[in-house]
């Protein structure tokens, strides 16, 4: 398996802090504006985003996560059956601005299967999509991300690889993994 190192701690970190720049420039003092991140991956980074807002602004935006196993286009096509996540939003997104966080954008079924989920906790007043990673040229549906860490060229026999210190990795890092 070969690996190419795409953001190391160092260019995550500066990442991060503009992402979290770019909302506070668009969203303020989060006054009703709350994070979603999408299971699995997707909770570690709207973490990271949580505590770069409250670093640099004294910002601390209510945050949930939300698993979409069920509402997944692909559910009943599997071999294995999908094992879901946990959900966890304790507070109404009811004319809210919500911002939804994954670490990598692929296909967009996933942000897909969100939307639909998220209906479960009120009609929302806007949602904006914040994805680290853009795999441009493999979007299966028309859904693009409004704030965006990097984006890579990719080929479907590649795999975009986020590792995070909260998931148990040492450091901090982006892979881009050629699958054999």
């Amino acid at each position: 398996m070969q690996k190419k190192l795409l953001l190391d701690e160092k260019l995550l970190n500066i990442t991060l802090h503009r992402l979290g720049q770019q909302l506070i420039e668009n969203h303020g003092n989060f006054k009703d504006t709350v994070l979603i991140g999408l299971q699995p991956r997707g909770i570690f980074l709207a973490d990271l985003i949580r505590d770069s807002l409250g670093e640099m602004g004294g910002i601390n935006p209510q945050t949930g996560y939300l698993d979409t196993t069920f509402h997944r286009d692909d559910f009943r096509r599997r071999e294995n059956p999908a094992k879901p996540s946990s959900t966890n939003i304790d507070f109404i997104i009811e004319d809210k601005r919500v911002v939804l966080i994954d670490d990598v954008l692929y296909t967009g079924r996933s942000v897909r299967a969100a939307l639909d989920a998220m209906i479960t906790f009120g009609r929302p007043r806007q949602v904006e999509l914040l994805a680290l990673v853009n795999r441009r040229y493999s979007r299966e549906l028309p859904i693009e991300a409004d704030y965006i860490g990097t984006s890579v060229h990719t080929l479907n026999t590649q795999k975009v690889l986020v590792e995070l210190k909260a998931q148990g990795f040492e450091t901090n890092s982006i892979w881009l993994v050629n699958k054999e």
